[in-house]
């Protein structure tokens, strides 16, 4: 999969989703255990598409790079990579890629009575209420994050 860097911001680098390519993985279908191991008894090998898993809406997916750690309590860590859908429909609870007085920033999206917030995920940052004054537009949801763990 290749990434073309389409915009930088101070907050999110984004990429265009290169779907146009296909590998197909082993997948491990049986499970993994978290808790304790099982025994891999019965285990089938079938193969996975990381483009067809995690990219529903081509034309409307992109990727950001995060930079930054006001998400990190949600497991959006600096340097993650997210999937961003534009063509499904914000709802309170989501979280979404934002553009904010000419500012992009990533926010679980929570609607409170009336108003509208951008919630961190960070308890050194604080949540951002929306006003009617407020220049904003939920450019995307994220429905996947990819971080490394080594």
């Amino acid at each position: 999969m290749k990434l073309l860097r389409i915009h930088t911001s101070p907050i999110l680098d984004f990429y265009t989703a290169d779907y146009s390519t296909e590998l197909a993985l082993p997948l491990a279908d049986a499970g993994i255990s978290a808790g304790f191991p099982s025994p891999a008894e019965e285990y089938e090998e079938v193969s996975l598409d990381l483009n067809k898993a995690l990219i529903k809406h081509p034309a409307a997916t992109f990727y950001a790079r995060v930079k930054g750690t006001s998400m990190t309590d949600a497991g959006i860590l600096d340097g993650d990579l997210l999937v961003i859908d534009k063509s499904l429909d914000p709802k309170s609870g989501d979280i979404g890629v934002c553009f904010l007085d000419g500012e992009f920033t990533v926010k679980r999206i929570e609607q409170i009575d009336d108003a509208l917030y951008l919630m961190p995920a960070n308890e050194r940052f604080q949540p951002i209420r929306i006003t009617e004054e407020s220049d904003f537009q939920v450019w995307g949801i994220v429905t996947f994050v990819i971080h490394k763990t080594r």
